[in-house]
C-alpha cells in the first residue's frame, strides 16, 4: 500500500513527531541505529526534527559512531544530501569519501510509519560551525567548501534550469515608492540612486537573465552552515569543512553563492576580514579545474545592483541601519561601472 502523505505537522510539532517515529526509523535500520536523543535546534527555521544517536555497523568496524537523524526532510535537501553524501560502506572511510563537502549518509528513506516523510541518518560532525570563529581563515574554508560542493554537484547531475527570477523592475519601483513612507534613512540619496537604476533596469534585467547557468549553487552559504570535519580521517586536515542544510540548492551562475555571502556583510565589510567572496570563489574554482567563464565581474555587479535596489522593501527583515546604508553605498559605487552594459 502506498504511504500516506502527512500534512498536519507544524514546526512546533517536530520534536513530538521525531519521538513518535524514531522507533520506526530504528527498526528500519535493523538495529544499527541506537536510541535517538531528539532536541530542538534553535537555528532551524522549521521543517525537521533533529536527533543525536550512534550507528554501529560491522561493515565499518563495528564501533559505535556518532550520527545525526533528521526527519522529515524536504525533497530538495533529501535528494542532494543522499546523492552527495551516499557512500558504499566498503568505501565509507576512504580518503575520497572523507573529503566530501557534505555529510556522509549512513541510511535514508522516503517514508516512515506509513507516511511520506523522508529521513536521513548522517555523520555527526565533531567540530563546530565556522561562525564560532569568524576569522579570515573561516571564510576561506567556507569558500573552498563551496567550490568543492559546486564541483561535486555538477558531477552528480546535469545543471538544471534556474528558478524564475523576481520581477526586478516592479520591485525597484516599489522600493522607490517606499521611500515616501519616511522609514528609510537618507531618502534623497536613495531616490537618486533608484532613479538611475530604473533608467537602466531593462538592460540590467536582460543582462542578468542572459547569465550562464553553469553551477548548482548551495543557496544559503554562510558560516553557520559550515561545520568543521577536521581530524586525520577527513583526508583534508584541520582546514576542511562540510556544508550542511541543502534545502535551497538551485541551478544558477556560480557567483551567486559568493554574492549571497557578500550581501550579508553590506555595511559590515570589515567582518569579512579582507576576504572578497566572489574573487575567492573564482580562485577556489580555478584550483579545482572549474571554468569560471567570461564577464563574471560584470554579472556580479548586475546582481549587486538589483539586490541593493530592493533593500528598502525588506526593512522588516533587513532593517539594520548599517546594512541599509551599505546597500546604498554599493549602488552608488557599482552603478557607474555598469553604464555601458
Amino acid at each position: 500500500m502506498a504511504a500516506e502523505s502527512f500534512d498536519g505537522h507544524h514546526a512546533g510539532d517536530q520534536h513530538a513527531l521525531g519521538e513518535s517515529l524514531g522507533p520506526v526509523v530504528r527498526q528500519i535500520c535493523d538495529g544499527r541505529l541506537g536510541p535517538i536523543e531528539w532536541f530542538r535546534s534553535v537555528w532551524q527555521r522549521g521543517g525537521a526534527a533533529t536527533g543525536l544517536a550512534t550507528w554501529t555497523d560491522a561493515r565499518i568496524g563495528g564501533v559505535p559512531r556518532p550520527v545525526m537523524v533528521k526527519l522529515p526532510i524536504g525533497p530538495v535537501e533529501f535528494g542532494w544530501t543522499v546523492q552527495l553524501g551516499g557512500v558504499e560502506f566498503d568505501q565509507f572511510d576512504a580518503p575520497e569519501s572523507c573529503a566530501r563537502p557534505t555529510p556522509r549518509v549512513y541510511a535514508a528513506g522516503e517514508s516512515v510509519g506509513g507516511y511520506d516523510l523522508a529521513w536521513v541518518v548522517m555523520e555527526r560532525l565533531p567540530g563546530k560551525p565556522l561562525n564560532t570563529r569568524p576569522d579570515g581563515e573561516a571564510f576561506e574554508r567556507l569558500i573552498r567548501a563551496a567550490a568543492r560542493f559546486q564541483r561535486d554537484a555538477a558531477n552528480a547531475r546535469p545543471i538544471g534550469t534556474a528558478p524564475n527570477p523576481p520581477d526586478w523592475e516592479a520591485h525597484v519601483a516599489k522600493a522607490r515608492q517606499h521611500l515616501r513612507d519616511g522609514v528609510v534613512a537618507e531618502p534623497q540619496r536613495w531616490n537618486e540612486a533608484l532613479k538611475r537604476v530604473q533608467k537602466m533596469a531593462d538592460r540590467l534585467v536582460e543582462r542578468w537573465a542572459a547569465r550562464p547557468i553553469n553551477a548548482w549553487c548551495h543557496g544559503d552559504l554562510h558560516l553557520g552552515n559550515a561545520m568543521e570535519r577536521g581530524g586525520a580521517e577527513s583526508g583534508l586536515g584541520a582546514g576542511s569543512c562540510v556544508l550542511i542544510d541543502l534545502a535551497l540548492v538551485h541551478a544558477g551562475h556560480w557567483a551567486e553563492d559568493a554574492l549571497y555571502l557578500e550581501r550579508q556583510y553590506w555595511g559590515h565589510e570589515q567582518a569579512l576580514c579582507g576576504v572578497k567572496p566572489v574573487s575567492a570563489l573564482a580562485r577556489a574554482r580555478r584550483e579545482l579545474g572549474l571554468e569560471n567563464g567570461e564577464d563574471h565581474s560584470v554579472i556580479a555587479n548586475v546582481r549587486r545592483v538589483l539586490a541593493a535596489a530592493c533593500v528598502p522593501l525588506l526593512l522588516d527583515r533587513e532593517g539594520n541601519t548599517r546594512y541599509v546604508h551599505g546597500a546604498l553605498e554599493v549602488l552608488e559605487r557599482v552603478l557607474p561601472q555598469l553604464a555601458r552594459i
